[in-house]
């Protein structure tokens, strides 16, 4: 067999960093064990808070208006460039590359149509932990005359939650959860993320599946393995919205390279780290349009500082909101470009919190089109700051501009348009849900 490295990606869906390795009361054994047999990035996150972007990013190394992902895939986006991604260039490379479950790049599918980046889907009827594990493991099993790269992706933790079991598991029990942050203690909130915990313990059966089928085998001997989540939790105040909780995702990554078992990094990181780490670990070409930047250099200690900024986008989810960020070592800032003073409400899909918030006026909640906030003292981004800091404002603004020009993001000339002739759509940003009429079709 080849001497390469095999690479998996264990990808999940809307999780952000609420999982067990970074402290939560939401048990997740096996992320937990290999947390604790490699290496846990703290300030991990996604370059878009919304799925189709966020993946497409890891996927391609790009940021999502470079792939040409300003959108999700069922609703009329693709990329760019279908030769950018992973899968395409690591089988060139000499991989045989495999997908079993969601990717969501793929125009026109919510996200388990094949893709023809892959030489092999495995292919089922959906992507559920419980189905997708002993697909994966019987793909393990096979004698491998190449290297493989094996993209696992979860349904879970996508909505709806299953109902909690506090019977069998009593971290599921109501009334001994507590919400992720920032949200009030309530009987909603508490029972929203009892059910999560349910689809997180899905999640983690499937993933513990793969992981210890490489232990009983050997293959953990010659394996990189790469757990994370395309962006933060399908939550409100998380996804679709840019900053600290709709970016942040959970990453993780073991293999025979990475010495500091057990180590938590603290530098920022992004998801567009992934490919450029994998191009490093099985010695591919490092492609000119990838941008972001190796993790080794953290993960061996050559480095304590991988960037000294992140930059995030939004532009379309199930309606118009583009927004654009950058990310300090300490501080956010945030720009909105829709003039809007209330909230996109069919951004936030459906849920018992999202009614709860409603209820009690979230719509009245003031909405900032530029903000500055202190991710020490304000890690929730409640306090804008941008009058107190106008300097340290501007000078963030600039290198928000310069990013943006630098990428040639389509928003510098103006609203983006939803592409031509593929059936695209979007929802009107006043509606409640993000599957309520009317919505706006780009061909008529």
């Amino acid at each position: 067999m080849d001497s390469k490295p095999n690479i998996i990606f264990l990808q999940a869906h809307n999780t952000g960093r609420f999982i067990e390795p970074y402290g939560h009361s939401v048990p997740t054994p096996h992320l937990m064990e290999m947390a604790r047999n490699g290496v846990v990035f703290r300030n991990s996150f996604s370059a878009a808070p919304t799925c189709s972007p966020g993946r497409a990013a890891f996927l391609t190394g790009e940021y999502p208006h470079s792939c040409g992902m300003l959108g999700l895939s069922h609703r009329g986006w693709q990329l760019n460039d279908q030769s950018h991604h992973i899968a395409e260039n690591l089988s060139a490379h000499g991989y045989h590359s495999a997908l079993c479950g969601i990717e969501h790049v793929v125009l026109g599918d919510w996200g388990l149509k094949e893709n023809g980046a892959y030489d092999e889907v495995l292919t089922g009827d959906n992507a559920y932990g419980k189905d997708l594990a002993p697909r994966a493991v019987d793909f393990l099993k096979r004698k491998h005359d190449k290297p493989f790269f094996l993209n696992v992706g979860t349904q879970e933790t996508h909505t709806p939650f299953p109902d909690p079991e506090p019977e069998k598991f009593p971290a599921e029990d109501p009334n001994f959860c507590i919400p992720p942050r920032p949200f009030p203690d309530t009987p909603t909130t508490r029972q929203q993320c009892a059910a999560f915990k349910h689809s997180a313990r899905n999640m983690d059966d499937c993933y513990g599946a793969v992981l210890d089928y490489l232990k009983e085998s050997g293959l953990d001997k010659n394996t990189y393995v790469f757990a994370f989540c395309d962006h933060g939790l399908q939550w409100p105040l998380h996804i679709a919205n840019v900053g600290e909780h709709g970016n942040a995702i959970f990453l993780l990554a073991q293999g025979p390279q990475f010495i500091n078992h057990g180590t938590a990094i603290d530098s920022l990181v992004s998801s567009l780290d992934i490919y450029p780490t994998v191009c490093e670990l099985t010695g591919m070409e490092h492609k000119a349009w990838l941008q972001g930047k190796s993790l080794l250099p953290l993960v061996n200690g050559d480095s304590d500082c991988l960037h000294e900024e992140l930059f995030f986008e939004q532009t379309y989810h199930a309606a118009y909101e583009p927004c654009r960020a950058v990310r300090g070592q300490r501080y956010i800032y945030i720009r909105r470009y829709d003039k809007r003073d209330s909230i996109v409400k069919p951004n936030c899909d459906d849920n018992i919190v999202k009614s709860e918030m409603i209820d009690q006026g979230w719509e009245q909640q003031q909405r900032h089109e530029e903000a500055l906030y202190d991710t020490y003292f304000d890690p929730d981004q409640h306090n804008n700051i941008i009058d107190k800091h106008a300097e340290l404002a501007q000078t963030m603004s600039q290198q928000l501009d310069q990013w943006m020009e630098k990428t040639d993001d389509p928003l510098r000339h103006g609203p983006v348009q939803l592409p031509k002739g593929v059936g695209a759509f979007t929802t009107n940003p006043d509606a409640y849900s993000p599957r309520e009429d009317p919505l706006t079709f780009a061909d008529g």
